[in-house]
């Protein structure tokens, strides 16, 4: 007997159009985006001929829905399709195996759409509000407030690639000022990708030639986040420090591996954070980091870096850090066999932040204009 499959339904507030989806998480592998599709069942006898849409737009909200007063929007869409799926059009490709399922459920009035988001679409993601910012950031569209319409989230998301490769290295050599020897520095992470969570160990060798002595090490984790949208900005905020009393005399040498783990746990009350986007009110982590195609590098609204800082005595070393989430090991394929099907009910809570990507169906008489 097959095990049960979640899918995620949701109804229109009259109860004429259902939205039907077999997950809401759909995986950027940098080169390719996972269809987005689903069904949409129709109750044609109370459309009046009215047709019925599906959109799916990425959007951007810089704010919460508080501050959308007097006709300014705090929410810039990044992207937009709409397809009609009542009455149904020609040219539709073939079902997926999820539609297949998902079409033996509804019926008659079920209605099969499929979505390709572009690769340089943002994954979903969020920035922290702060400790005294008041309310609830959600992502909603101005034309989704309707009896006629049902929506749910969905969320563009990037795992670790499945093969780790070797950890960056870089080193320095510096010269101070009335000393004619120089500190040489060298950094090196012990493998490329760290999942959210894991210990992320730096190896550490200094030559220290000069006739000083060195105190004190500190390593650090930075998060940038690169934004393209009005103009080109980067916010950096630094996510762990450790400082680590080893001292190292001149005219000597020395070797260590440090170990650091960041958090989001430990940033809760930083402003601005980027962290991973969220469905619901559900746990999240620190952004992952934006794995991106060099044909896409330079048209990707939104990204996500880190770095790895070794601080010793004014010399400093970068390494590039790669911080993602690991593969789920499998994934559940819904089955029609005996009704065996999980409908969880509740709302679907907006993305804030930018890359909140919402599929969303409504009727309408006319196809309207969307403006921005």
């Amino acid at each position: 007997v097959p095990s049960l499959c979640r899918i995620f339904k949701k109804t229109s507030g009259n109860g004429n159009i259902a939205l039907y989806l077999g997950k809401r998480d759909f995986v950027d592998n940098v080169d390719s985006v996972e269809v987005v599709d689903g069904v949409i069942k129709v109750d044609p006898a109370n459309l009046n001929g009215r047709k019925v849409f599906v959109y799916l737009a990425c959007a951007f909200r810089y704010g919460s829905e508080d501050l959308d007063v007097i006709g300014l929007s705090f929410r810039r869409d990044i992207w937009v399709k709409r397809v009609q799926v009542y009455p149904p059009v020609g040219g539709n490709s073939p079902n997926t195996p999820m539609q297949e399922s998902l079409m033996k459920k509804v019926g008659d009035q079920g209605y099969p759409f499929s979505f390709q988001m572009p690769t340089d679409l943002p994954c979903s993601v969020s920035l922290q509000p702060g400790p005294n910012d008041a309310g609830k950031v959600q992502s909603q569209s101005p034309f989704l407030v309707s009896l006629d319409t049902c929506r749910l989230m969905i969320r563009k998301i990037q795992f670790a690639p499945t093969t780790n490769k070797a950890g960056p290295k870089a080193d320095i050599t510096k010269q101070f000022m009335m000393t004619d020897k120089p500190v040489h520095l060298e950094a090196s992470l012990e493998k490329e990708t760290y999942y959210h969570g894991d210990p992320i160990t730096v190896n550490v060798k200094i030559n220290n030639e000069t006739s000083k002595i060195v105190k004190k090490i500190k390593v650090s984790v930075e998060q940038s986040t690169s934004v393209v949208l009005y103009s080109s900005d980067t916010y950096t905020k630094p996510v762990c420090t450790e400082e680590f009393g080893e001292t190292i005399n001149a005219n000597s040498t020395f070797e260590k591996s440090f170990q650091i783990i960041p958090l989001l746990s430990n940033n809760k009350e930083k402003r601005g954070l980027a962290v991973d986007g969220r469905l619901k009110d559900e746990d999240t982590n620190l952004a992952s980091t934006t794995l991106v195609s060099l044909i896409c590098q330079k048209y990707v609204f939104v990204q996500i870096s880190s770095c790895v800082l070794v601080l010793c005595s004014d010399v400093t070393v970068e390494l590039p850090l790669t911080l993602m989430s690991p593969k789920p090991a499998g994934e559940c394929i819904a089955v029609h066999a005996r009704g065996n099907y999980f409908l969880p009910g509740g709302a679907a809570y907006g993305v804030g932040g930018w890359g909140g990507g919402c599929t969303c169906a409504r009727t309408h008489t006319q196809a309207p204009f969307l403006k921005r």
